[in-house]
């Protein structure tokens, strides 16, 4: 197998409201979409700085259906930014729920997450460090000790 290209493709309930809010919140470009005559997007792209994110409407006929905003997600979607803060509060300021507070992580990145108004997690952050692998390893490995 020879992989081109990898997409993130989000489903969400009300995608029209979905590209509005991450065109405010994360500055993203919407290239195009393909609606149906009812309204209904079956599917649309946006740009985030030359990074493709696809994401359509709920299909339930087809068992394709967004997350529940009020329960937890397994999928985060991680966004490297310029200055984790300014992005995190743009996000906050366009009707994402902050999970957490905005810190310095062991691996180099200071970060944070939120949760869009359609139930997807999403982390950004910015580097202020350069970690080799194994450096981020014996980080990790000194945090994870038990406390005496």
């Amino acid at each position: 197998m020879s992989v081109q290209k990898l997409f993130p493709y989000l489903c969400v309930k009300n995608a029209d409201a979905a590209i509005k809010f991450y065109v405010k919140a994360f500055e993203a470009r919407e290239k195009f979409r393909l609606s149906e005559p009812s309204g209904r997007i079956g599917h649309a792209e946006l740009d985030f700085d030359g990074m493709t994110l696809m994401l359509a409407d709920e299909f339930p006929e087809y068992g394709v259906v967004g997350p529940d905003p009020s329960r937890a997600t397994g999928v985060t979607m991680h966004l490297v930014v310029a200055n984790a803060d300014e992005s995190i509060r743009r996000a906050v300021e366009a009707g994402a729920t902050a999970e957490g507070e905005i810190c310095d992580q062991f691996y180099g990145e200071r970060c944070g997450s939120v949760r869009d108004p359609f139930g997807h997690r999403w982390h950004l952050g910015h580097y202020f460090e350069e970690l080799s692998p194994a450096e981020m390893q014996r980080r990790y490995t000194e945090m994870m000790q038990p406390q005496a």
